[in-house]
């Protein structure tokens, strides 16, 4: 039996919801959001490469660029290498939009531990913390002991 009851995926779906509603109101969605991150985290990316690690088709990558494009979120320029494709880039107005979504994630994560104890909150975060660390160095590894588990059918709680 699952102890934990998944509620930190249940946290972070509504965390997610809030982030999607306010930045709606900005006038991008989650999959230009994306779009964006992917950007400003590979500067001169090409467009075929942004659609290989998202995982979404040539019209729905060409789409979502023009519209950021429009919106003046990324800027495209030539291949010196390949005058068939364009390289992209994020703009600093795509660059406000990560500390946009940064601060509503951090407002709904301020809201939803203001009513505990300082103490409980300090408990929580230092825990939280030890999970998160243990999380990224299984994920760094590529997963081996989570995956064997899996395999093997393997649940401490069953």
């Amino acid at each position: 039996m699952d102890q934990s009851r998944r509620q930190i995926t249940k946290i972070a779906r509504e965390v997610s919801k809030f982030t999607v509603k306010a930045m709606k109101a900005e006038g991008i969605g989650t999959a230009e959001f994306d779009f964006i991150h992917q950007v400003r985290h590979h500067p001169g990316i090409t467009q075929a490469q942004v659609r290989d690690a998202l995982k979404i088709d040539k019209g729905a990558a060409a789409r979502r660029a023009a519209s950021l494009e429009a919106k003046g979120y990324l800027v495209r320029r030539e291949n010196p290498n390949d005058h068939r494709s364009q390289l992209l880039f994020a703009t600093e107005k795509a660059e406000t939009l990560r500390n946009s979504k940064a601060t509503v994630e951090q407002t709904f994560y301020e809201w939803l531990l203001e009513e505990l104890t300082e103490s409980d909150r300090d408990n929580f975060c230092r825990i939280l913390n030890e999970l998160y660390l243990r999380s990224k160095t299984q994920a760094r590894a590529g997963f081996p002991d989570v995956a064997a588990r899996l395999e093997t059918g393997e649940s401490k709680h069953e």
